[in-house]
């Protein structure tokens, strides 16, 4: 196999099994693909592009769920954006198979529409174009080897953006690059990728409590709690004392059922009670310490940008008091006005500007968004091909 590129040392080879994963996907995949993946594993190519192989390496990557998640997010992207009708992805017949992506959010796909996997084009997804409302969307009409060579040595074209968009490049091509290769940065230490065992034969409880039912009682059908839910240590009495106040007993009831966790892959709700050992992951400090640290920089927002800061903070009359929050750093809380149990929620979004109280608890709002339903304009959002079981999870964790 002849390169484009010259590849360093630090790439070493992998031991792939591509009959595994081939049955897995249900294709042969490129010839010229499995002899890079094989000889090299993962590579940076020029520093600009990942080519991205069957391998597993923990809490960094793992293909399966990578393919997963990027078909995913491609997919709901492009009904933002012309021509807002999505093209069909692997394991769909003929759909996209992605294989790679750029430093600059440009993610790089198979057309598999042909018989022979050594004729599939390569096609990439470019956000700025999307991001700009232009069709994100080019077919190189190249395989991969033949893509990358004239990607290093003349570039390609990438689809046009608005010339005043903010996420306008002066340069539309990807490419020239170095022709140079190495091993991708961070995944300096992985393994063989192995196909995940077939799924569960589905519950039809679950599934049922996706239509059927309202309260903590039906949260818990669809997503079961975990046997031994984790608050932390001490007591509710020690922290309201702390407090100076009592809180929401529908929150006091979800966190007996759920402890501190991850719901959906997406919303953090951390140990209310502070762990008893020495210097505690921010996780299991407690309830009063997330909260202080989150208002501590909320104050100092507002004190530069009142006009997008504009809620009173705890302990102020009728301030905010947050106790979840989402990986992308928005806060969930609620405003302190009257009693715990009248005390409405809010969000404080990081993204967006700041929204009105919403209008149900807290196990009323979490059962409506994992449904797929209403939910505050932050909230992550499923596409409409998603099933939402899928998404419907609590991940519990301890010290």
């Amino acid at each position: 196999m002849r390169l484009p590129f010259a590849v360093r040392a630090d790439a070493a080879g992998m031991r792939i099994d591509w009959a595994a994963v081939e049955t897995w996907l249900g294709l042969r995949l490129p010839s010229d693909y499995k002899e890079l993946a094989a000889a090299y594993g993962p590579l940076d190519i020029g520093e600009f592009i990942w080519l991205h192989v069957p391998c597993v390496q923990e809490d960094r990557f793992d293909y399966g769920d990578w393919l997963k998640d990027t078909h995913r997010n491609c997919r709901s992207w492009s009904r933002t954006a012309p021509p807002s009708t999505p093209p069909a992805f692997h394991p769909e017949h003929g759909g996209l198979l992605a294989w790679g992506s750029t430093r600059r959010s440009t993610y790089l796909f198979w057309d598999t529409s042909a018989a022979d996997p050594d004729q599939w084009p390569v096609v990439a997804y470019d956000s700025d174009a999307a991001h700009a409302g232009k069709n994100p969307w080019q077919n190189f009409g190249l395989p991969l080897l033949k893509m990358l060579e004239a990607t290093i040595w003349t570039g390609l074209e990438l689809p046009p953006a608005h010339e005043q968009s903010v996420f306008q490049r002066a340069d539309r091509r990807l490419g020239p690059l170095p022709p140079t290769a190495k091993r991708t940065a961070f995944l300096p230490h992985v393994q063989p990728w192995a196909p995940p065992p077939p799924p569960p034969v589905e519950d039809p409880v679950r599934r049922e409590a996706l239509t059927v039912g309202a309260g903590l009682e039906t949260l818990q059908r669809l997503v079961p709690p975990p046997a031994d839910p984790y608050l932390g240590d001490g007591s509710w009495d020690d922290l309201f004392g702390q407090l100076g106040t009592r809180l929401p007993a529908e929150y006091l009831q979800l966190m007996e059922t759920y402890g501190s966790g991850n719901w959906s892959s997406w919303l953090n709700f951390f140990a209310p009670l502070p762990a008893d050992t020495p210097d505690p992951p921010r996780a299991f400090r407690g309830l009063l310490d997330f909260a202080t640290e989150t208002l501590d920089i909320y104050r100092e927002l507002r004190a530069a940008h009142p006009e997008f800061q504009p809620l009173a903070v705890w302990p102020e009359p009728g301030g905010f008091f947050p106790f979840a929050e989402s990986i992308d750093g928005d806060a969930l809380g609620w405003l302190t006005i009257g009693s715990p149990d009248g005390w409405p929620l809010i969000v404080y979004p990081r993204h967006y500007d700041q929204g009105p109280p919403l209008t149900t608890g807290l196990i009323e709002t979490l059962l409506d968004w994992l449904r797929g339903g209403d939910a505050p304009e932050c909230f992550q959002r499923l596409d409409q091909d998603d099933d939402p079981l899928e998404y419907a999870t609590f991940e519990p964790w301890r010290p």
